[in-house]
């Protein structure tokens, strides 16, 4: 049987500030993210299987995804919890405003290596995350491929 990969894309809003950044991304800002998610593996043989023909079912690869990204990030405040930005997050939480903080600068490229480890540890023995890639702008995005990451 072929190896297939299956992309499913996803989106949410989020806000971030980059202390310690020399640019406008040290103030709080947020983005409207765009998340590809690409899985691969050899589609189902088993004929008696639900599931018959599919690397995976992209129900079960988008709750996958939800759970751990989407639910958790969407119309959230990320700050990294290692700088002086907790204040500011103690008092938007304080106000009732999600807010995560995070053991990273809050950067795509950040973002996204904390993304295929959440993602990784929830799918299937039989398949393997190939990539991911995490479009903060219209023109900026980021990319991790699992060959790069052995």
């Amino acid at each position: 049987m072929s190896t297939i990969r299956i992309t499913k894309r996803f989106s949410f809003e989020a806000g971030h500030a980059l202390h310690g950044y020399d640019g406008k991304c040290k103030n709080l800002h947020g983005h409207s993210y765009k998340l590809s998610v690409t899985v691969i593996g050899t589609p189902i043989t088993d004929k008696t299987n639900p599931k018959f023909g599919m690397v995976i079912d992209f129900t079960d690869l988008k709750r996958i995804v939800t759970e751990e990204i989407v639910n958790k990030f969407d119309h959230a405040t990320i700050f990294n919890k290692n700088t002086p930005h907790v204040k500011l997050a103690k008092t938007l939480q304080d106000e009732g405003h999600n807010v995560l903080l995070v053991d990273y600068q809050p950067t795509t490229e950040c973002m996204i290596a904390d993304f295929a480890t959440k993602i990784n540890e929830r799918l299937p023995i039989n398949l393997k995350l190939h990539s991911l890639k995490l479009q903060e702008t219209e023109s900026s995005y980021a990319e991790w491929v699992s060959t790069d990451n052995n």
